[in-house]
């Protein structure tokens, strides 16, 4: 996948094209990033103007609340954490389990937490 920067207000409209907005009560958030989002294969827009993720976009949506999660843990380990992210940083040993519950970072976690908060920093 290219590295695509997106700004916070195309990841809200792919949020919100993720829950089903429907084109006659489209918001604003959505009308102004249709084009780029469709352009560059995250959302696709159906010939009845219906709007829907691409896996592409799907993906990056994820990967978004995988880095969120990331940073929440680095600052809490009692954070709460979605079990499908959960599953996948698991799976991936960038957290573990802590004997008082919660979880926290593996040096990969934190190793990937700096890399992608520099490669932000060059952004």
């Amino acid at each position: 996948m290219k590295n695509e920067k997106l700004t916070t207000d195309e990841y809200d409209a792919l949020e919100l094209i993720r829950r089903g907005t429907r084109q006659d009560l489209a918001t604003a958030c959505v009308g102004r990033n249709t084009k780029r989002l469709c352009g560059i294969k995250l959302a696709s827009k159906a010939r009845d103007g219906r709007l829907t993720l691409t896996d592409k976009g799907q993906e990056m949506l994820f990967l978004r609340r995988c880095i969120t999660s990331l940073r929440a843990l680095a600052l809490d380990p009692a954070a709460h954490l979605d079990e499908d992210v959960l599953r996948f940083l698991s799976r991936k040993s960038h957290v573990m389990p802590i004997e008082t519950g919660g979880y926290a970072l593996t040096d990969k976690g934190r190793e990937s937490l700096a890399d992608i908060e520099q490669q932000a920093a060059l952004r």
